[in-house]
């Protein structure tokens, strides 16, 4: 969540100048996400933020095709909802997850889910943190810049434990779950999603691991080597311009 109250694995080998690693998967072909990206549905303001955001490098990572059925976890600002409802299309599904709490801290949160629920193939939700309803079988849940705040300390200790669970009974075997945060120092602890709004990405892997998943690949098309690391991702110094990581876990199956 960009500002809310809320505020191992197998070595890998790597798979090209784009910054992916991998187990058994590999990159395709990013520029197929073109007619995606230039869907006439995307607000201009997405539209400009596509090439920061690495959009078709994001979507290739997450191997999301035509015909998904998709769920957005934390939607924010709805910026990757709209994404992926062109990307998966008329046949393709979008359920899209704005947390009750987050919605009742800021109204902007509730606007965007009104929004997105707009598009003829999205369903925007609005569950408690603590009872996430995912639909069954699922080809790829996917959440950027919000996973930190599963640990942010008013929410209770089990909730990132209970959502990855969650997000495993969902996920069709085979399915991905796709995470998408601001690099916290190497071991700094999960507080830090509370004083800089950042993640550990070890600590990632590890409570993905523990409900079950495999780790099937992660890019660093998004890291900044400028980036101390250590200031609040709201800073003036950094925003934007945040080093992130994609990691990119497997249901086995």
């Amino acid at each position: 969540m960009r500002r809310s109250l809320f505020m191992a694995a197998a070595a890998a080998i790597a798979l090209s100048s784009a910054g992916w690693t991998a187990g058994a998967a590999t990159p395709s072909d990013p520029g197929s996400y073109a007619a995606a990206l230039a869907d006439p549905g995307r607000p201009a303001a997405d539209r400009a933020r596509d090439e920061a955001r690495h959009a078709a490098e994001t979507l290739d990572f997450a191997r999301v095709q035509p015909g998904q059925k998709v769920a957005d976890m934390i939607i924010g600002g709805g910026y990757f909802t709209r994404l992926f409802s062109a990307a998966v299309g008329a046949e393709g599904h979008v359920t899209a997850w704005q947390p009750a709490e987050f919605i009742a801290f800021q109204a902007s949160y509730g606007e965007s889910l009104t929004t997105v629920d707009a598009l003829a193939n999205v369903e925007g939700v609005r569950w408690s943190l603590g009872a996430p309803a995912f639909p069954s079988d699922l080809d790829l849940v996917f959440t950027a810049q919000n996973y930190h705040d599963l640990h942010l300390n008013v929410a209770p200790a089990e909730t990132a434990a209970n959502i990855n669970a969650a997000v495993f009974r969902a996920l069709k075997p085979g399915g991905l779950y796709v995470v998408v945060d601001h690099h916290a120092v190497a071991g700094a602890p999960l507080t830090a999603s509370d004083t800089v709004h950042r993640i550990d990405i070890d600590a990632v892997k590890r409570e993905v691991l523990a409900a079950g998943f495999v780790l099937d690949g992660e890019s660093d098309i998004l890291a900044n080597p400028a980036d101390p690391r250590t200031a609040s991702v709201f800073d003036p110094s950094i925003r934007g311009r945040t080093s992130q990581f994609m990691l990119r876990f497997r249901k086995p199956g």
